[in-house]
C-alpha cells in the first residue's frame, strides 16, 4: 500500500518533469512586423506608426524617449550593469488585430495559452481576460453581462482610440515618464497592457485577468496598464507572466497606473514566473482617494533581478492601503521587491507585509518606504518583514526607510531573518515525510498569509510553482 509521502514525492516528480512542458517550453517566433534590434528615435516613430496613434501619444513617446536617454541607470539595489539595450528587440508584432475568440488566433499562439490553462481558467474562474503575446494583446475579452453595466475592459490601444477622453486624463499622471529611467523607457516604446473603467457604485464581484507571454529571444516587452475605479465600484485584477528560457537576455518593464476614487476598491494581484535570464524592472503605482481601498497581492518567482516596488499614495481622507508580497530567490537570481506607501492625508492606514525565500546562492532583498506629510492626524502603519534563508550561501537584506514628519502616527516596523528548524524537519520526517517535503511542507506554511488571500486556483498554481523551486534544496 502507497503511504501519503510516497504519493506526494510523486507528485513533486511529476511537477518537475512537467515544469518545462507547461511553462518553459518554446514555439516558433511568430512576428508580422517587428521593430529589429536597437532603440533609437526611429524605433519609436515605427511603433507609434504602426499603432495608427493620435499625435499627442507620438509626442508624449518622443519625449519620454529623450528623457530616457538622458536619465542616468540606478546605481543603488541590484546589478544592472550587464543589461544592453542595444541588443534588444523593443516591438514585434504577432497578429493584425485583437481577436476575442480563441479559436480565432493562429494556431501556435493558440496552442501556446491552450498549454498554459488560460482558455480554461477563463470559462471557469474569470469574468474576462487579456492575453498578450510578445508586444501586443492577441486576445481580449469580457462576459456580456458586465459589458453590458457599462465595464470597459480591452486593450489601452484600442482604448487610445475609443476612450481618449478617459485615457488622455490620467495616462501618465500616476507614473510620469520623468519617474525613473525604466518608467521613461516603457513610456517610449510601451506596447499592449489593458485598460479598465469600472462605473460608479458596479462591483465585479469574480475576477479580470491578463496574462503576458515573451516567446521571443532578446526581447523587450513593455505593456502599460490603466486601471479606473469609479466611486464606490470595485474590481479585482489579475496578472500572469511567463517566458522560455533562452541563452540571450530579455527585459521586461511594465508600468502599471491605478487610480481608485472615493469609496472605491481595487486589488491588484500579481504571479510572475519568470525564467533566469529575465530582467524584470517594473514601476506600478496606485492613488487612493476618499475612503478608497487600495491593495497589491504581489507574487515574484524567477527572473534574473527584479526590481519592483508595489506603491500606494493615500491622497484622501480615510484612504487605506495594503500591499502583500513574496519573492523567492534561487541560484543567480536576485529579488530586490518590498512596497512604497505614501500618506498625503490624514485619518490614513497602511499595513505592508513582505516575505522572502532565498535558496542556493539567491540574494532576497526587501526595499520599503513609508512617508507620512507634516501636519496630519490619525495615522497609522504597519510594516512586518519576514525571511527565510535555506543555506549558507543564500543572503537576505532589508531596507526599510520611514519618513514621518507628524507628531500623530502610529508607526509599527517588525524584521525577523530566520532558517528551517532542525526540530522543524525531525517532527515532520517522523511522521513519514522526507526532508525534501518536510521542508516545502514549512516553506508553504511561510507563505501562506500571501497564498490565502489568491483564489483558489492561483493559490494552488503558486505552491506548486514553491514546490518546484524548492527541489533538491535540502539533503
Amino acid at each position: 500500500m502507497r503511504t501519503d509521502a510516497a504519493v506526494q514525492r510523486e507528485e513533486i516528480r511529476n511537477i518537475g518533469e512537467g515544469y518545462a512542458e507547461r511553462f518553459g517550453f518554446t514555439m516558433p517566433e511568430h512576428s508580422i512586423f517587428n521593430t529589429g534590434v536597437g532603440l533609437t528615435e526611429e524605433t519609436v516613430r515605427a511603433i507609434s506608426a504602426a499603432k495608427d496613434e493620435p499625435e499627442w501619444m507620438l509626442k508624449f513617446r518622443l519625449r519620454a524617449f529623450h528623457i530616457f536617454q538622458n536619465m542616468p541607470m540606478p546605481t543603488w539595489g541590484a546589478d544592472l550593469s550587464k543589461l544592453d539595450f542595444d541588443r534588444m528587440t523593443y516591438y514585434s508584432r504577432p497578429t493584425e488585430t485583437a481577436q476575442d475568440s480563441w479559436d480565432a488566433l493562429p494556431d501556435d499562439i493558440k496552442k501556446t495559452y491552450e498549454r498554459l490553462g488560460v482558455p480554461e481558467s477563463e470559462r471557469k474562474f474569470l469574468a474576462g481576460v487579456g492575453a498578450q503575446y510578445d508586444s501586443e494583446m492577441v486576445y481580449h475579452n469580457i462576459r456580456e453581462d458586465l459589458k453590458k453595466k457599462g465595464i470597459l475592459f480591452t486593450d489601452i490601444e484600442t482604448a487610445v482610440r475609443e476612450h481618449s477622453d478617459i485615457v488622455k486624463r490620467f495616462f501618465g499622471t500616476v507614473v510620469p515618464p520623468d519617474d525613473n529611467k525604466f518608467a521613461a523607457l516603457n513610456s517610449a516604446v510601451w506596447s499592449g497592457g489593458s485598460f479598465v473603467y469600472v462605473p460608479p457604485n458596479v462591483h465585479v464581484e469574480i475576477p479580470l485577468q491578463a496574462y503576458f507571454r515573451i516567446n521571443s529571444q532578446a526581447f523587450g516587452q513593455f505593456e502599460r496598464t490603466l486601471i479606473i475605479a469609479d466611486e464606490g465600484s470595485f474590481v479585482h485584477y489579475i496578472e500572469g507572466c511567463t517566458a522560455p528560457v533562452f541563452s540571450k537576455d530579455s527585459l521586461h518593464t511594465g508600468v502599471i497606473e491605478i487610480i481608485a476614487l472615493p469609496h472605491s476598491r481595487i486589488r491588484y494581484s500579481t504571479v510572475q514566473n519568470w525564467p533566469n535570464n529575465m530582467y524584470n524592472l517594473v514601476t506600478q503605482r496606485a492613488f487612493a482617494y476618499d475612503h478608497a481601498v487600495m491593495e497589491w497581492v504581489d507574487g515574484n518567482i524567477g527572473s534574473k533581478v527584479t526590481m519592483k516596488y508595489p506603491a500606494i499614495f493615500l491622497m484622501g481622507p480615510g484612504a487605506r492601503g495594503e500591499v502583500l508580497s513574496i519573492a523567492f530567490a534561487g541560484k543567480g537570481q536576485e529579488q530586490d521587491a518590498g512596497a512604497k506607501i505614501f500618506h498625503f492625508a490624514p485619518n490614513t492606514s497602511s499595513v505592508i507585509t513582505s516575505k522572502s525565500i532565498s535558496k542556493d546562492g539567491g540574494i532576497a532583498s526587501y526595499r520599503g518606504f513609508v512617508k507620512v506629510e507634516a501636519g496630519l492626524s490619525d495615522i497609522k502603519s504597519k510594516v512586518e518583514c519576514d525571511a527565510l534563508i535555506l543555506d549558507p550561501h543564500s543572503r537576505s537584506n532589508t531596507y526599510p526607510v520611514m519618513d514621518i514628519r507628524s507628531e500623530h502616527v502610529a508607526m509599527e516596523h517588525e524584521a525577523k531573518v530566520s532558517k528551517i528548524g532542525e526540530e522543524q524537519l525531525f517532527y515532520l520526517m517522523s511522521r513519514g515525510l522526507t526532508e525534501e517535503e518536510a521542508a516545502i511542507m514549512i516553506v508553504n506554511g511561510f507563505i501562506d498569509p500571501l497564498v490565502k488571500e489568491l483564489p483558489m486556483e492561483y493559490a494552488v498554481e503558486l505552491n506548486r510553482l514553491i514546490e518546484l523551486e524548492m527541489e533538491g534544496s535540502v539533503g
